[in-house]
């Protein structure tokens, strides 16, 4: 069987080489340079990546000349699609009148009005660069409000908060390990990686393991509680409400921050994020990606008496620096985005078309499962949507190690370059997320399209899913 997948992927592979001749010249000329030819590695794939040249509404164009559907949506950042003309608008605008102030501006303060209208956690807020830097602050203001400076923090195996906050699925025993740890594993590599706080890695929706942890501690110890309401590198699985309100509540027991990572999930329902559909409030959220428009940005905000460290008009406040922290292109191409752009009810509609293509895949072959037998299985919350391929059933799917266990890797990859020979991009990892720009009539019949597409993968690998 599993020579079947490699035949099935040498032939995928090979028609891919022989198509992107010119993305393949680019990605060796970038070797030089650049360490494997990539400065952001979530982007490479094998044998090379495609090297875009242009993008426009929800397409994009390669050096080949091939245009692709973009169902990657910039891993959630490029929510608006490609050149939206408002916000170019806004773009070209603020150009004309300087990019850069050393100075407090208008926009900065209206695009922290929207935010907080959405977000009813958020009485203050701050500005960063991105969502790393954004779950970097919140951090230290957890440590510095709860006074607990060198305190533990609770994260989950499986979750990813950035560049130097990761915690793939498999990480739970090297960071249970004190003491020197030797280099001997990708996930003591990471640990190298991540910022130097004291993690304690707990199962995601297993409230048993949380307890524990807290257990096996000194309580004052605690400082925070890091969760994404949907695992997003993780493989798009969603914290049930149970799980939520039981970390809602060991945290204030604690005295402890209990803080979201919606960096991600900020876009779902009606753009308040996850935590406005289950109605828990968390103490700190950090949020990232599309707001800015497609711009750089980061932000973290709460309760107004956290978010009071950072006052600068008070003695003894906590200082955050940044240059960019207001850049005015971001700013104002922000405020142009939530206001004219993505309202809630484009929220709504984004997160309902979402809803609707996963439940269309997720129907596919409905029926009872034979012995051994893989299905695609797709995961996430509304406008995202995260794709395995698992023999355990969605309900049975509540933490990474519900899929881990049984997908084999290949098949997604497959899946990648049977796709992008079809002429739709997504991500490696069979990561999708949906932009408005597929809300148009066009777009919608692409989305048609895709649908049809996966289908006629499930029945022409067909032996290759069913697996031994």
């Amino acid at each position: 069987m599993m020579n079947l997948i490699q035949t099935a992927y040498s032939k995928a592979e090979a028609r891919y080489v022989a198509t992107n001749a010119a993305s393949r010249a680019a990605h060796e000329t970038a070797t030089a340079s650049l360490p494997g030819g990539n400065t952001r590695s979530v982007l490479h794939w094998e044998p090379y990546p495609l090297c875009i040249s242009s993008a426009k509404g929800y397409t994009l164009r390669d050096a080949d000349g091939h245009t692709y559907v973009d169902l990657l949506g910039e891993y959630s950042a490029g929510l608006y699609g490609h050149s939206h003309p408002v916000l170019l608008a806004a773009i070209a605008e603020t150009a004309r009148r300087g990019l850069s102030y050393g100075g407090p501006h208008v926009a900065e303060a209206r695009l922290a009005i929207l935010i907080k209208e959405r977000f009813r956690s958020i009485e203050r807020i701050r500005f960063t660069n991105s969502g790393t830097e954004a779950n970097l602050m919140a951090l230290a203001a957890a440590k510095a409000f709860t006074g607990r400076h060198r305190g533990k923090i609770i994260v989950f195996n499986g979750s990813y908060h950035g560049g130097v906050l990761t915690f793939p699925f498999g990480c739970q025993d090297v960071w249970g390990v004190k003491g020197e740890v030797k280099m001997e594993s990708k996930y003591e590599v990471l640990r190298a990686l991540n910022a130097p706080h004291d993690f304690l890695i707990a199962t995601y929706n297993d409230t048993a393991s949380v307890d524990a942890l807290i257990a096996s501690v000194s309580g004052d110890d605690i400082a925070a509680i890091l969760l994404e309401p949907m695992l997003g590198s993780g493989g798009g699985v969603c914290a049930t409400l149970e799980f939520l309100s039981h970390l809602r509540r060991r945290a204030d027991e604690l005295g402890a921050l209990l803080i979201l990572d919606e960096v991600m999930t900020s876009r779902m329902y009606t753009g308040g994020g996850i935590q406005s559909e289950l109605n828990i409030r968390p103490d700190l959220t950090t949020l990232g990606k599309y707001i800015g428009g497609g711009m750089s940005f980061g932000a973290f905000g709460g309760r107004h008496d956290v978010m009071a460290l950072f006052d600068p008009r008070a003695s003894g406040s906590l200082p955050h620096a940044g240059t960019f922290n207001n850049n005015v292109l971001t700013m104002n191409v922000g405020v142009a985005g939530l206001e004219r752009v993505f309202t809630p009810e484009k929220a709504r509609e984004l997160h309902d078309l979402g809803d609707e293509i996963r439940g269309r895949i997720n129907s596919f072959k409905d029926g009872v499962l034979r012995p051994g037998e893989r299905r695609l299985r797709v995961l996430g919350c509304g406008s995202i949507l995260v794709f395995h391929f698992t023999r355990t059933s969605l309900e049975n799917i509540a933490s990474p190690a519900d899929w881990k266990g049984d997908e084999d890797p290949r098949l997604l990859d497959l899946l990648h370059l049977e796709m992008l020979n079809d002429g739709f991009y997504l991500a490696r990892r069979g990561y999708l997320a949906l932009s408005l720009a597929l809300l148009s009539q066009d777009g919608r019949k692409e989305l048609d399209r895709f649908v049809d597409a996966v289908q006629r993968f499930i029945v022409k690998f067909q032996s290759e899913l069913i697996g031994e």
